[in-house]
């Protein structure tokens, strides 16, 4: 129990004893003026019935203000969960909205990989065209150096028969 409550039991029980060990003077008559009429009642009594209207609309009070207050909490909660719940759907959304965002950028990627790599595979296909075309053109170049050098040797050859002498062997060992 509370404090206070405790303390509130307290007054109530020693208010009790109070009443209980002067019951007599409590219920003795005197005159009492209301202020427009005079009238003989007990003191203590008329005391007493205040003392517990008094007390009963203090409990009412507060069981009021409790109630209220609960149901102020009930109503609280019920927005605390409803709001929970929308910022729960929204950084769900969110989420969704991220996931469809980084899939997006992995398909672009993947789309970007792809033409890189055929631009990739076509410029490797055009320097190795480039390059077989420079070779055949170098082949084609030697080739010609060769016939040229190889028609020079044979015009050069007979005029070098004529001076040398016609040793075969040894022509051939060279």
């Amino acid at each position: 129990m509370r404090f206070r409550t405790i303390l509130l039991v307290i007054a109530i029980v020693l208010i009790a004893g109070f009443v209980a060990l002067n019951v007599d003077e409590f219920t003795r008559i005197s005159t009492l003026s209301l202020g427009f009429t005079t009238i003989q009642v007990s003191l203590g009594l008329v005391m007493l019935v205040l003392l517990i209207a008094t007390l009963l609309i203090f409990l009412a009070s507060l069981l009021y203000m409790q109630s209220r207050h609960a149901l102020e909490a009930r109503t609280h909660t019920r927005e605390l969960n409803a709001q929970r719940e929308l910022a729960d759907k929204a950084e769900a959304s969110r989420f969704t909205e991220l996931r469809a965002y980084l899939e997006a950028q992995v398909v672009a990627e993947q789309q970007r990989e792809t033409a890189l790599g055929t631009v990739l595979a076509d410029r490797f296909a055009q320097q190795q065209q480039v390059l077989l075309a420079r070779m055949e053109q170098m082949d084609n170049a030697l080739a010609a150096y060769m016939g040229e050098l190889e028609e020079r040797l044979m015009r050069r050859t007979p005029a070098m028969s004529c001076e040398q002498p016609s040793d075969n062997s040894h022509t051939a060992l060279r």
